[in-house]
Formats: structure tokens, sequence, C-alpha cells
């Protein structure tokens, strides 16, 4: 792998030592600021399974003249696929969940940054996900034409033409980031990176705040804190603050809405809401609240009962206080910490097994 690293582009982050996705936005937006805002978006139809075997074990044997570990990748690459409850032949694509796929799909794609080095474009490549900046629109189209027949004839790959084109910043996302206008005073043709529609999606987290999931209070909480501030710091540094306390505020009524489905019985919401100091004019009102689960969480008889002080009491951390301790970042030179138990190798070979881990092996010393 380390031959293979060296003759990798710069300009590709994905699956990389000391590189990753925010320093890809990073340079991206850095693009955009020098006059760069007519992007060439594209989008490879489904990569891992459009892989041609022949073109990709060719490359390979240009970096690796190991017979014994080509023929395990040769055999790693055809292994069957189930269709429909049978085995079928795999002609072409890279099997995915692998460390191998990726090592593969960047020795493949450098190809194309050769291309695009050699005609002096400047663009930004995470893995198959990547974009070229032009600053006029004639080339950016006369770009996409290129860049699309150098795929199609060269690596035999196909573009999704319903999720490609040429774009301006604000209409265009990568890896989860958004580019708008700054409007501030003096400050023409700035940008600033916010969060993509998707991605908020994703934080919302309502598969982990349904009423009918068999777990605790406890539990919940713990598992909205992981989810919660695992995405703050992938987009730290954004400009949120005004949607997250808006979606703070719907994940706490989430959260109430659970507790009271919880409770089920009017009797037992009565003995809740005593605990939790209602006062005898609303309690027997409020435990039998004809309204729908829904309604009363956003209604004080949960909202003053249940509040945010209590929550922070069983361990729920607000979005945005956990927003505010994240310090903005500079995005180009980010670098995340990693951790593994017992070295790399320790690990590599506990993930994935005697076969495969011999193939990423040889590959590390050529």
């Amino acid at each position: 792998m380390v031959k293979c690293e060296n003759e990798f582009s710069v300009q590709s982050y994905g699956f990389r030592p000391n590189k990753n996705a925010r320093q890809a936005v990073g340079k991206a937006l850095e693009h955009i600021h020098e006059g760069y805002t007519f992007i060439v978006d594209i989008d490879l139809k489904t990569f891992f399974d459009e892989v041609d075997h022949c073109l990709l074990l060719n490359l390979l044997y240009q970096k690796v003249k190991c017979r014994i570990t080509l023929g395990l990748i040769r055999k790693w690459l055809r292994v069957p696929i189930q269709i429909n409850g049978k085995l079928q032949k795999r002609r072409k694509g890279v099997p995915q969940g692998s460390p191998l796929s990726p090592l593969l799909s960047n020795i493949l794609l450098n190809e194309l940054d050769k291309e695009l080095t050699r005609r002096k474009l400047r663009f930004v490549r995470y893995a198959d996900d990547f974009s070229v900046y032009t600053k006029r629109k004639s080339d950016a189209t006369a770009t996409m034409s290129a860049i699309s027949k150098y795929l199609k004839t060269k690596l035999k790959l196909t573009i999704n033409r319903e999720k490609s084109g040429v774009r301006k910043p604000v209409q265009f996302t990568l890896l989860g980031f958004g580019f708008v206008p700054t409007y501030k005073k003096g400050d023409k043709a700035r940008y600033q990176l916010v969060v993509s529609d998707k991605a908020w999606e994703r934080l919302k987290m309502k598969w982990l705040t349904r009423k009918t999931i068999p777990m605790s209070f406890d539990e919940r909480i713990t598992k909205i804190n992981e989810v919660q501030r695992g995405w703050l710091n992938y987009f730290r540094g954004t400009s949120i603050q005004g949607k997250l306390k808006e979606l703070d505020g719907w994940l706490r009524n989430r959260m109430r809405y659970c507790i009271w489905h919880h409770w089920k019985k009017p009797e037992r919401k009565r003995k809740n809401l005593i605990r939790l100091g209602v006062d005898q004019d609303h309690i027997y009102a409020w435990s039998r609240a004809r309204k729908g689960g829904w309604a009363v969480a956003q209604s004080p008889i949960l909202i003053t009962t249940i509040t945010l002080k209590r929550l922070k009491q069983r361990g729920y951390i607000a979005m945005l206080d956990v927003y505010t301790k994240f310090k903005p970042v500079d995005l180009r030179t980010a670098v995340y910490e990693t951790r593994t138990y017992g070295g790399v190798r320790g690990a590599l070979r506990s993930i994935l097994g005697g076969a495969v881990y011999s193939i990423v092996a040889r590959l590390s010393f050529y």
C-alpha cells in the first residue's frame, strides 16, 4: 500500500492516511473562493457494481508482481453473489464491506485523477464522489463532456445523468455540506458552509425516538447523545445555531412523547405527575387528557413537568451545548484521531481474517 499511496493524487481524500472528508470540503471551499464557481458535479452510477475486473487486475499487475497475491485478489473479486436465493457468478464489481474495496477503488480512480491533472483542472475527489471546478460555464460544460467520455471509454464506468450536471455553489452539496453566501458587508463572493437537507434528516433520529422501540429511557438517552455528538463533531464550524435550537426543542418533545406513552394507564400518569410536582387542581384532568400523545408532549402538561433541567439530570445533553463546545477548525488541515487496539496489523487481522488480511499485508510492502 505504501507504493500505491505515494502514487495517489493529493486531491484524493477518501480512505487514505491523514486525509478525511472535512479536508475535501475545505479544499472545495478554497476553489470556490478563488473564483472557480462553476462546478462539474459527476455522480458515478453504482460504481462498486460496475468495476471491470480485467482493467482493475491490469492496473494491479503494474504495481504488484506477486502471482499469489494477484490470484487471491482475483478469487476474491469472483466470489459468487446471491440473487433471489441463487448463487450467480460475479463478472464485474467489487464486493463491498471489506477494507480491500476502498483501496482497489482508489487504484482504479487514480487513473481519473491522472487525467484531470493532465488537463490542469482543479478537482476534489473522495472515493467515487468527485467534482471539478472551473471559472466559466462553457469550460464546465466541455469538461463534463470530456470526462464523461473518458470514464465510459477508458474506465468503463457509467455516469448517472439525473444526478450529474454543472452547478453553482448554492446548488451544490459535497459529503453532506452545502455552500451559501455569507451576506456580510465587504465579503463579496464569499461562501460559508451549511448542512445539507439530507444530513438534517439523519440527525432527527426518528428511529431512536419512536415510542414503540423496546428500549429503556436511559438507553435511549445514551444512544441519542452518541449520535448527536458524532454528527456535530463532523459538522462543527458550520453556521447551524438557529436550526439546532429548533431541532433541540423538537427532539425534547419526542422524548416527552415516549415517556407519556410508557406511562400508559391514567392512574400511572396521575401518580407520576404527582411526583413531578403538579398541583391538585390539574392532576386529574391532565392524567386523563383525551389528546393524542404528540399533542400532550407539546402542551403544558409535559413541558412544565418534564423540563430541560430534569432531562439533563437523566443524562440528556442539548445539541446546542455540544455545538458551542466544539471550536471551529480549519477544514483543510482537520485530521481525526483513530485508535486501534493491539496496533493496526492486529486490528486488521481480527477484522479481515486470514486470506483478505494477507492480501492487504502483501500490498503494503509493494
